[in-house]
């Protein structure tokens, strides 16, 4: 491997990596109808997928945070989402040609998500992703999920690389907290699913990005000169 680049390259799933938010729209969407609501648009739940399930069926159903209705609407949302898991879910421009290039320089690349292992496992393998991620870590895996970074130091211990070598890429603040925690380079994805009104730039990442094509320069150059 070049010594100029990192020794691994670590990404959040959602919103970073793949663009899972036309099927969550379609899932909820399925919802609003079976409970006689309108739909709601694409744009508006975007600004919610990062922050999971519960979050997106609060916002299209506009529930107060203990509304007891999320103890139906929640896990039939999940149930939905089962059911269209990976059927309009894609790479972000630019991502597969930056996997092939890291296959091409032997950098390992990986996941760590808060996305939970029975939908992150189908998902991957029906998207076929190439060179395949070195590792894959959902909370299952970990005691304590992301801001946490207890699943990136696992991620690295899997993949054999020190986190002080390594770098996180994600599209919340969470994930740059992670990363930072773990003392890893950070890079900010802003074409991911950021909050309504969200400053990017209060995250404090090492590097913002603004489409997944201006990941590759980052890394070719964040070791030259160390």
């Amino acid at each position: 491997m070049n010594t100029a680049l990192p020794e691994a390259v670590l990404f959040d799933l959602d919103g970073t990596l793949i663009d899972t938010a036309p099927d969550f729209y379609a899932v909820i969407n399925q919802l609003l109808t079976e409970h006689q609501r309108p739909p709601i648009s694409y744009e508006f739940l975007r600004h919610y997928v990062s922050n999971g399930a519960r979050a997106m069926v609060g916002a299209a159903f506009q529930l107060a945070e203990q509304d007891e209705r999320y103890d139906q609407l929640h896990p039939r949302m999940l149930e939905l989402y089962l059911q269209h898991l990976g059927i309009d879910t894609k790479p972000f421009p630019g991502i597969p040609s930056l996997l092939s290039w890291l296959g091409e320089q032997r950098v390992p690349w990986g996941i760590v998500t808060n996305k939970p292992e029975c939908y992150t496992t189908p998902l991957m393998e029906g998207l076929n992703l190439q060179p395949p991620p070195g590792t894959v870590i959902c909370p299952d895996h970990v005691r304590d999920k992301k801001p946490h970074p207890e699943a990136l130091f696992l991620a690295c211990k899997e993949l054999g690389c020190s986190p002080e070598r390594s770098v996180y890429i994600g599209d919340h603040a969470r994930d740059i907290e992670a990363g930072r925690r773990a003392g890893m380079h950070t890079i900010a994805a802003s074409y991911g699913y950021l909050d309504e009104g969200e400053d990017i730039n209060s995250w404090n990442s090492h590097f913002r990005v603004d489409h997944a094509s201006d990941i590759r320069p980052i890394l070719e150059t964040l070791y030259c000169d160390r």
